[in-house]
């Protein structure tokens, strides 16, 4: 009994083997997108908060298309950076929304009921996920969250349009309406699954970095 379990242990990769992985490494650096994205938030330089946000999509998607491209990668790999991206996409389509609207609701109690139904709506939908996994026809069931990061950043574009306490209604309700589209049962198609969709991604985070980036100076 013992020996058996000696020799499980010893077949084992080493936790920190996984991270020399390429598509990995784009996860992590994706989280890294994410961390920025939190403080700025906190911080309440939103414009820097939404290139974070951004270039956390345009990471993710990478990494998908990174894995799909390379050869060699074993069963292991391939469940392990599966886990490693449902983990990450809870704190980068989930927390951070959720932190971003309470830090523009200027951390009033209201903005934690909203907060908590955008985190939730993400826990529950990243759940059924990874339980059930796509539709027939390859489609989402529910609005995938890396759409909600794209939708609010463009929404945020707006932002000065208006005043804060108005924004901050637009921002609550955009993203509670968001989380109801995550948890419905509408049919959405995998937009990282298709090159063009890609490229535009690419584009739409360059051109969002420069004018965020102008809007800093």
């Amino acid at each position: 009994m013992t020996i058996g379990n000696t020799d499980a242990q010893q077949s084992q990769p080493s936790i920190l083997s996984f991270v020399k992985d390429l598509p990995n490494l784009c996860s992590l650096a994706g989280l890294a997108c994410t961390i920025l994205a939190i403080y700025f938030s906190i911080l309440g330089v939103y414009y820097a908060a939404m290139i974070g946000m951004i270039w956390a999509v345009a990471f993710d998607w990478a990494d998908g298309l990174i894995a799909r491209r390379m050869k060699g990668r074993t069963g292991n790999d391939r469940a392990f950076g599966g886990q490693l991206d449902v983990l990450i996409d809870i704190v980068s389509y989930g927390v951070t929304p959720a932190v971003l609207l309470l830090s523009y609701g200027r951390f009033e109690p209201l903005f934690l009921v909203g907060a908590f139904v955008m985190l939730a709506a993400s826990a529950i939908r990243l759940s059924y996920f990874s339980t059930f996994g796509l539709s027939p026809g390859a489609k989402y069931t529910g609005l995938a969250l890396d759409n909600n990061s794209i939708i609010l950043v463009f929404i945020f574009l707006f932002e000065s349009l208006f005043s804060q306490e108005t924004f901050s209604v637009v921002l609550y309700a955009s993203g509670v309406w968001l989380a109801i589209l995550n948890i419905s049962q509408i049919k959405t198609p995998k937009l990282s699954g298709k090159i063009l969709n890609v490229y535009l991604l690419a584009i739409y985070t360059l051109a969002i970095t420069a004018v965020y980036g102008w809007k800093l100076l």
